[in-house]
């Protein structure tokens, strides 16, 4: 079998659908520094608030799965580029909006248009870049994704204080469209052209079933702590588990018959791709937590404007920025495994900081206390993350490319929710009604010590995940592929050899030794 031939503008593409990801967490995070002048100048509620916030990251979660099947069905480059322009579009409604109302319905579109766009990521990096290649492809990806997050509050801090045209809240939602007309341009030029082969249906009963019992569970996550955890929300939660095997039962039995179901369960034979969705799901679970409660320590608690706030995280994003370029430089040495342990480790010894100086200080703490232990939680966090996603996608056959993203993805989205909710509940049911700085780094001490049990989960997990499997019967003839394990991640052989990139194409399974 020829090894297919590498897209020579690979390179001039990834920041172009890099784009896609900065984008979808910038307006994720820009928001909540925005929320204030939401309140005062569109006369908000809480509830109307709280719906601006979570009914983008919901519809965006719910739709998730959806958004990668379409990738796969109609083109990986077709569906970014609907999604990217549907998003600008969004993005306009949301700026626009003259009441509350508007404001959330324009943000519920927005994350549906980012359901869209966001899958074709890693896709396109996945059916796009050779083997060896990949991990470098991922590092960038680990940096954009870990400072989309972070700038969201340092930029929006700055543009609301600076008021840009006189625009107020507006500017953090107008900003994306030239932003999104240019990324749009250079992306008609650089993307590859789409070859999709035979285009099945959608399995419209399955994407219903599965968004539904998503949202059983989402929605209490996203809305419960606000509203004080009514009956409805428990009620939910409860019928999500149900709902969600009866959605699987129904992609099995579409299987079975012949049929091409929304998500594929085959997916989830691979050790590497059902472990590596574990690890992400402690990863976002501890990173999303830890930026909500250090932001509100830092504005609520410390009492720091804004601006001064999302400077704050400069050290993070600074070194998060260094994480991904120096891992890819270690990966080439010593391999994935280690990476990531150390990535680990890192985040280990940054919350024993933090957690220490809140302990030892309390209500004394201040910025500087907190700078080392968050530039080392940005740095060990994208060591981690570029390899982590390597890891889980590395066996993925590339016509499954936008379903494991967006299965991924959902994963992801679902954990940072489910994270924050649980982990939101302990900082608030901790401080209780006080507003004293001691109560805020009381409450943030609680939420560092959880953190670092999650960082040991993943370490635990990142060792079993890269264990060598049980082998497989032997073979005759047998073409070798990648398997979900490091050597996709590194791009090498266990003996060193060349990389695996023309490997990729293959569906056959290999051996444990990816030879014949």
């Amino acid at each position: 079998m020829s090894t297919p031939i590498a897209d020579p503008r690979r390179w001039l593409m990834l920041p172009v659908v890099l784009a896609a990801t900065f984008l979808y967490g910038f307006d994720l995070n820009i928001v909540n520094v925005a929320l204030p002048s939401l309140q005062h100048e569109l006369h908000a509620g809480q509830e109307a608030l709280e719906l601006v916030v979570g009914g983008y990251s919901f519809s965006y979660a719910a739709a998730l799965v959806i958004g990668g099947r379409l990738g796969d069905l109609l083109g990986y480059r077709r569906m970014f580029l609907l999604g990217m322009a549907a998003f600008v579009v969004a993005s306009l409604l949301c700026g626009l909006a003259q009441s509350p109302a508007e404001l959330v319905a324009a943000r519920v579109l927005q994350g549906l248009t980012a359901a869209g766009m966001v899958p074709q990521v890693l896709a396109l990096i996945t059916a796009t870049f050779p083997g060896d290649e990949r991990p470098r492809a991922l590092s960038w990806f680990g940096v954009v994704g870990g400072l989309a997050g972070v700038l969201g509050q340092i930029l929006g801090g700055l543009l609301l204080s600076a008021d840009v045209f006189g625009l107020g809240w507006r500017i953090v939602f107008l900003l994306n469209l030239p932003v999104g007309v240019i990324v749009l341009g250079f992306a008609l030029r650089l993307l590859p052209t789409a070859r999709p082969g035979r285009r099945p249906g959608l399995d419209p009963l399955g994407a219903v079933a599965l968004s539904g019992s998503l949202a059983l569970a989402l929605l209490p996550l996203i809305f419960g702590r606000g509203q004080g955890w009514p009956l409805w929300t428990w009620l939910s939660l409860i019928a999500a588990a149900p709902a969600l095997v009866g959605a699987l039962l129904w992609e099995r039995r579409l299987t079975a018959r012949g049929g091409t179901p929304l998500l594929d369960l085959t997916l989830f034979r691979g050790r590497g791709f059902r472990l590596g969705l574990g690890v992400n799901a402690a990863f976002m679970a501890s990173f999303t937590s830890s930026i909500f409660v250090l932001s509100l320590l830092l504005q609520s608690g410390l009492g720091l404007p804004a601006g001064q706030a999302g400077l704050a995280f400069g050290p993070f994003a600074i070194l998060g920025m260094t994480g991904p370029l120096v891992g890819r430089r270690l990966v080439a040495r010593i391999g994935a495994r280690p990476v990531m342990l150390l990535g680990c480790a890192v985040d280990a010894v940054a919350l024993v900081l933090l957690g220490s100086a809140l302990h030892a200080l309390g209500g004394g703490i201040s910025v500087p206390w907190l700078i080392v232990g968050l530039g080392l939680l940005g740095f060990g966090n994208t060591l981690v993350l570029p390899s982590l996603i390597g890891t889980t996608l590395g066996g993925v056959r590339p016509e499954q490319a936008g379903m494991a993203s967006g299965t991924l993805n959902t994963t992801q989205q679902f954990a940072g929710t489910a994270g924050l909710a649980a982990i939101g509940t302990v900082f608030f049911s901790v401080l209780g009604d006080r507003t004293a700085r001691a109560a805020f780094a009381g409450a943030a001490e609680r939420v560092v010590w959880i953190e670092l049990v999650l960082v040991v989960v993943m370490a635990a997990l990142i060792t079993a995940l890269t264990r060598p499997a049980a082998p497989a019967p032997a073979t005759t003839n047998a073409e070798p592929t990648p398997r979900a394990d490091l050597r996709a991640v590194d791009g090498r052989a266990e003996d060193g050899s060349d990389p695996e990139s023309k490997q990729l194409s293959s569906g056959r399974r290999a051996g444990p030794r990816g030879r014949a």
